[in-house]
């Protein structure tokens, strides 16, 4: 395939024509052009499918309720291509390796179950009860239940993800890394310690009355797309949008709606941010203190003359505990130490700090920016203490909004996918069945790559997910998976992860999101849960390609069947009819009584949150302020000198996750290729280099470890200074494994030290 190569920054406003025309091609290339319009009707609509892009909340008042990230995602799994056994007789998995993902994905979907010969090399057909037969074989052959890990990606059903979690506990074991680990850990974690609830504290119509929006280190253009939406509505109407991202993202200044005809069909389109600042990467925690520090003065020269002071005391003192020791370590953080680590001036933080006391009400919002880096959990604590002073918490328009990024991976959690399991929960599942789960905590994902390393573990199964391109340091994560003596993947399309097989090997065809459903019951629907805490209903309309494939939930339950077998659980007649589960949901999961009735309810219904309400699910029953200091260092140093260069790792626009849907990124100006960096024009000068000069990456660790990849195409771009920017997973090999964030086992992808290199070999890049 052959695409052109070039670099031509994008002019318009994001969304607008440019976002209906990528809709148009993506469906017309899916080759189901009539079956994809109608698939496209009923995204995120009572009577349809749950988008399985994203999490962001439904509005429920649009007349077309997907973007054209969710449209990519729609065609790109409702497509009538497909591979075949033919297809892999045709490629071993060597030349396969070799391909890229694009590549690997563009083939199409899975229609049957496959298990890897070693001999020949090949993937090739097995029955649905041999393949289960092999699972069971291999977990009945462990010496103990903690050699199996069940790896879990955002995409799978409340449903599947509750069963999978069952059955793990039956056998024994809570090794349950997921996709959360890698991503919004420290969002769980930090609200957790804050306010005693994991989860974002608002609803999506709050955005419809927030007077101000904080949006720190997330490209909802990108990303989230339907965030436009809401925070294109607030700023309309006065709301003002205050941004701190690393880069320049169009998404965040300026959004042409496309259901709007005057916007599709001319220039105009909307401001989003009124401000934007760019912080250092890692700078937001700094960023946030100065902002605090700034109002501090304003508060207690209110005070001194005998004024009424700007914090909400009467909030503070009976809903929160540790202000004075927060505020002792902000006198302590002067403001040269706010800047350097920011990269932000004192007049700029004043300036936000202002907004901030003018707003009524404040919505706090974040995403990965925030949660990849060593200090990830104090700096969302960081942006909880701002909103604590405030009493922004529990009020209409104001609240904590963390945007996670799968469409299901908040309600993965909230099933149980979790390694460190609550014991209130353990207790109800040990009530319920009447079996005796673990208690000890089992693995994230970096330890759980860590414990095949060290050859303990002989069976991984993935629902879902692409591990070996989602996992950093990928030559140690893709050695990792080779050292398992059986690697089972629950998958909808070839991917990075088919080709690092274990001792042996199976990918299990699954049906999407998109498709029909039908079990012995008859036709199923799904549950998820998006960042709002709202749970929907979710049912495809579209036929499967082939009756060879199986929904995730019938796969757990075969696996289960064939493994534990029915004694304490008749596994097939759940996956014959998902009421029942959702009634087991029901008697042992909070806020899921009368389950099945409520998914009757247009819109789905919200869980709730206790800190709305300001319950603190916390060992005082109150809030707590953080008292952390900021980093004694923002960028890594190695030894005694510190890093050239510090990169941060992200999507592309024709990108979710690891799916590559194409080689463009609008946005940012790049077509044709992926293998790109972004870097300041004066860094590029003063190290003698140019616009379109091939670069080597390499990592600066303390391991003798090297991680380096090559041949990456400079690109001018407006980015701090010291900082630099580059797809993954084409750059996870530069992450270390063991660079995690502290107290949350996240890798530190936004937070990688490198220096960069003049490649020797490389090609020109047409820079328009």
């Amino acid at each position: 395939m052959k695409f052109k190569s070039q670099i031509k920054p994008y002019q318009s406003a994001a969304g607008g024509w440019g976002s209906l025309e990528a809709t148009t091609r993506f469906v017309f290339d899916s080759k189901q052009v009539i079956k994809n319009l109608r698939n496209l009707m009923h995204v995120n609509k009572a009577k349809g499918f749950d988008c399985p892009g994203c999490a962001w909340g439904d509005d429920n008042k649009s007349t077309f309720s997907f973007c054209e990230n969710g449209a990519k995602a729609v065609t790109w799994e409702a497509t009538r291509r497909y591979i075949d056994a033919d297809f892999f007789k045709r490629y071993s998995v060597t030349q396969l390796y070799q391909q890229s993902d694009y590549f690997l994905e563009y083939q199409g979907r899975i229609v049957e179950p496959l298990r890897y010969n070693r001999t020949t090399d090949h993937y090739e057909p097995i029955s649905w009860d041999d393949a289960f037969a092999l699972i069971a074989r291999h977990i009945k052959s462990m010496s103990n239940p903690h050699q199996m890990e069940l790896y879990t990606s955002g995409r799978a059903s409340n449903e599947a993800s509750w069963l999978y979690q069952l059955f793990g506990r039956m056998a024994g074991t809570n090794n349950f890394p997921d996709c959360s680990n890698m991503c919004h850990e420290a969002s769980g974690t930090g609200l957790k310690n804050s306010i005693g609830v994991g989860k974002g504290t608002i609803l999506l119509n709050d955005f419809e009355q927030a007077d101000a929006i904080f949006v720190f280190g997330q490209n909802p253009g990108t990303n989230h797309p339907r965030m436009l939406h809401s925070l294109r509505n607030a700023a309309d109407r006065g709301a003002r949008i205050v941004t701190f991202n690393t880069l320049r993202e169009r998404g965040l200044e300026r959004f042409s709606d496309p259901q709007k005809p005057v916007e599709l069909l001319t220039p105009l389109s909307g401001a989003i941010s009124s401000t934007y600042y760019q912080p250092r990467l890692g700078g937001d925690m700094a960023a946030v203190r100065g902002m605090v520090k700034a109002l501090l003065e304003i508060h207690r020269l209110r005070i001194n003359a005998g004024e009424e002071g700007i914090f909400a005391q009467a909030f503070i003192a009976e809903h929160t505990q540790g202000m004075d020791d927060y505020l002792a370590v902000v006198d302590a953080t002067d403001w040269h130490t706010i800047t350097q680590q920011s990269g932000l001036s004192e007049q700029q933080l004043r300036h936000a700090a202002t907004v901030y006391q003018q707003a009524e009400r404040v919505i706090c919002t974040w995403a990965m920016g925030i949660t990849q880096h060593k200090h990830s959990i104090d700096t969302v604590r960081e942006i909880v203490n701002l909103q604590l002073l405030f009493g922004q918490l529990g009020k209409p328009g104001a609240g904590l909004c963390p945007v996670r990024g799968h469409s299901n991976v908040q309600g993965n959690r909230t099933m149980g996918i979790d390694e460190k399991p609550g014991a209130a929960f353990l207790d109800s599942l040990a009530a319920h069945f009447n079996f005796s789960p673990p208690r000890e905590a089992g693995h994230n994902t970096v330890q759980a790559l860590e414990a095949m390393l060290r050859n303990e573990i002989k069976v991984f199964i993935a629902l879902g997910g692409n591990l070996a391109a989602a996992a950093p340091d990928s030559p140690r994560t893709e050695m990792a998976l080779q050292r398992c003596g059986l690697t089972v993947q629950i998958s909808t399309k070839l991917n990075r992860t088919h080709l690092v097989p274990g001792n042996e090997a199976l990918i299990l065809p699954t049906l999407g999101r998109t498709e029909e459903d039908i079990q012995a019951s008859g036709a199923q629907f799904i549950t998820v849960e998006d960042s709002f805490s709202m749970v929907h209903a979710s049912q495809g309309v579209g036929k499967p390609l082939s009756d060879t494939q199986r929904s995730e939930t019938a796969i757990v339950a075969g696996i289960a069947q064939a493994t534990l077998g029915n004694e304490k659980i008749d596994w097939l007649a759940l996956a014959g009819d998902y009421n029942l589960i959702r009634d087991h949901i029901a008697a042992t999961i909070p806020g899921f009584a009368d389950f099945n009735q409520k998914c009757e309810h247009p819109g789905g219904f919200w869980l709730g949150n206790a800190a709305a309400q300001y319950c603190f699910n916390t060992d005082s029953g109150k809030a707590n302020f953080s008292a952390a200091s900021l980093p004694a260092s923002l960028f890594p140093s190695i030894g005694q000198n510190e890093a050239p260069f510090t990169l941060q790792t992200l999507r592309s626009h024709d990108q979710y996750n690891t799916t590559i849907y194409g080689l463009d990124d609008r946005y940012r100006g790049v077509y044709g290729q992926r293998e790109v960096l972004f870097i300041h024009p004066d860094d590029m000068t003063d190290m003698g280099l140019k616009a379109g000069d091939s670069v080597d990456i390499e990592t600066l660790w303390n391991d003798g470890i090297i991680r380096k990849v090559e041949g990456f195409k400079l690109v001018p771009y407006a980015i701090p200074r010291g900082n630099l920017a580059a797809y993954y997973p084409e750059t996870n090999p530069l992450v270390p494994l063991t660079s995690y964030g502290d107290g949350t086992g996240t890798p530190t992808s936004k937070s990688v030290p490198v220096k960069i290199t003049l490649s020797q070999n490389h090609d020109d890049l047409r820079i328009v």
